[in-house]
């Protein structure tokens, strides 16, 4: 056999062994233009950037489009926390040269093994989410039990609150108030029976009357609100006529039951813009206009409500009743009502309440001819006035805007003005003068020159300043009565009320008082029991013999708008 032939002699790759020994970098010649690449990392996602951009504040090194959101939504550098623009960033140049494959990449094992690690790190991740949401769910489930328990600790409170606000009532209407005088005070009783010595000769209670410290608090206010008046003007915001004429219904609401149904009474607290309603189903209702939703419902009565009068300052509601009784009411923080004082003092149905200038004082007229003034604060009555010869009842009354003055109207047409100091009366309009049949309501204007006052005959318009009828409105026939008459907070404009409602503006003692806009009575009972001014005449609140109430205005928000130039530009 031929001998085996010598292994070769391996050949020496000497570019493979220039590539594979380490030589130092040299420093290269001026001429050269060699470039020596540094790697160039993104201060955000810590990847090389494909379109680099440059710090000038603090030399670090961003990917474009990362830098730019985070300016966007911080305005500041993500790492030194400076302020940093878009015009602080250079743009640096760099050739586009692909990406090298990773080394891994290059083989199907590696690939392998990078999709399992990629796995790994994702299913890890996963197990940490899991663990994060279950802790999630548990500090969830402990919060909505805290706040469950919470809620049932304020729940208890409220109702220790309201139980204790009712016991501390009554305790204040069972303990007797210490007067000037040496005699008791008979209208702490709060309608309870009236102790011996607080009875009279006549059989009356004892009245502790308005002392002079009362009187000069009446006397101050009066002169405030009379210089005031005087340098008043009609607010700019005051809806325009225009306006009132394309007043229509915009919203009806069910508040009263209906197998009693009528509303008698109606209030407004401007500020809350807040709708009172009393009924014949002996229920007192409080609606929030700009919601349309019940804040409360007031049930202590037992008879139907022919009045009721808000107390802005205090949140206070008083209430009158065919049941001879007077409520006060307190508002409270949650938009309920409380009773907080009762008063007895009337042997008859109440049928007006009307609340003095100051808010701090009230009077209600009954049918038994008598009328009283209270102190709010205590709900004690101060004195009852009725005259030895009255043989007719009181159906309405209201306090002039300067509180000095109050009027009454009778069952028998005849109306009465009275000096509240004195408790004298100082005006008598009867006969041919007077009204026919019962004196349904009584208004003043704000000008303190004109009262209104309706009855079966319509609507006689007086002077206070000559006490005498300069014009009568009789918008129905004559056995259709009017019930109710309303002079607007500005007096600008005058409502009345009967078988429809009719808004009048109001001019001056020889001019016409001219028919404005005339708003139909759609309960179809044709008895329109109240009506009622919102804030700036912007609206029209209206009761009828039905249980539902209705406010006219501005169909729209484009014409309330226009309504509001109108009127800004006047």
């Amino acid at each position: 056999p031929p001998p085996p032939s010598p292994k070769p002699t391996p050949r020496r790759c000497h570019h493979h062994c220039r590539r594979r020994r380490a030589r130092p970098l040299e420093a290269q010649p001026p001429g050269d233009t060699t470039v020596v690449s540094a790697a160039m990392i993104c201060a955000i996602s810590g990847e090389v950037p494909e379109d680099p951009v440059l710090s000038t504040n603090s030399g670090l090194l961003f990917e474009r489009r990362l830098i730019q959101r985070y300016i966007e939504d911080h305005g500041k550098c993500p790492v030194t926390k400076e302020e940093l623009a878009m015009d602080d960033l250079v743009t640096v140049k760099t050739n586009k040269i692909p990406k090298p494959r990773p080394l891994q990449a290059a083989s199907v094992p590696g690939l392998l093994g990078m999709f399992q690690n990629e796995w790994d790190a994702l299913m890890l991740s996963n197990f940490a989410l899991e663990q994060q949401l279950h802790t999630a769910r548990q500090e969830l489930s402990h919060a909505l039990y805290q706040h469950d328990a919470a809620c049932r600790v304020i729940a208890r409170l409220k109702k220790e609150r309201d139980e204790s606000r009712t016991l501390l009532a009554q305790a204040e209407r069972q303990i007797p108030i210490s007067a000037a005088g040496p005699a008791p005070v008979a209208a702490v009783t709060n309608g309870k029976r009236a102790l011996e010595d607080e009875v009279g000769p006549d059989g009356k209670k004892i009245r502790p009357g308005i002392n002079p410290v009362i009187i000069d608090e009446l006397t101050e206010c009066n002169s405030v609100l009379s210089a005031q008046r005087k340098k008043r003007q009609v607010p700019p915001s005051l809806a325009p006529i225009d306006a009132l004429e394309r007043y229509t219904q915009i919203s009806s609401h069910p508040l009263h039951k209906t197998n009693k149904p009528g509303i008698l009474s109606i209030d407004i607290h401007h500020s809350k813009d807040i709708i009172a309603t009393g009924g014949i189903d002996t229920n007192a209702v409080l609606f929030d206009r700009p919601s349309g939703q019940v804040l409360c419902t007031l049930t202590d009565h037992s008879k139907k409500i022919t009045s009721l009068k808000f107390v802005p300052r205090d949140e206070l509601l008083i209430t009158g009743s065919a049941d001879k009784t007077v409520r006060v009411w307190q508002g409270n923080e949650d938009g309920s009502y409380g009773c907080r004082h009762t008063m007895r003092d009337h042997g008859a149905e109440v049928e007006a309440v009307t609340v003095h200038a100051s808010q701090k004082y009230f009077a209600t007229a009954s049918r038994d001819s008598t009328w009283c003034f209270y102190d709010i604060s205590t709900g004690s009555c101060l004195t009852q006035v009725g005259e030895a010869s009255g043989q007719d009842g009181y159906t309405s009354a209201a306090f002039h805007p300067d509180g000095l003055i109050l009027g009454t109207g009778t069952s028998e047409g005849v109306i009465k003005i009275w000096d509240v100091k004195s408790q004298a009366r100082v005006a008598k309009f009867e006969g041919e003068v007077g009204h026919v049949g019962t004196v349904t309501a009584m208004s003043f204007s704000e000008n303190g020159y004109f009262l209104a006052t309706a009855a079966l005959d319509g609507v006689k318009l007086w002077d206070l300043r000559k006490l005498r009828n300069f014009r009568t409105l009789s918008p129905y026939d004559p056995d259709t009565p009017t019930s109710s008459v309303e002079f607007d907070f500005s007096g600008s404009y005058i409502a009345v009320a009967g078988s429809d409602i009719r808004v009048y503006q109001v001019a001056n003692v020889k001019t016409e008082w001219n028919l404005v806009k005339t708003l139909p009575d759609l309960s179809g009972t044709g008895k329109v029991t109240s009506v009622k001014f919102g804030a700036d005449a912007k609206y029209v609140a209206v009761g009828s013999m039905d249980h539902n109430l209705r406010v006219f205005g501005l169909p729209g928000d484009e014409q309330m708008e226009e309504a509001k130039s109108e009127s800004a530009a006047q």
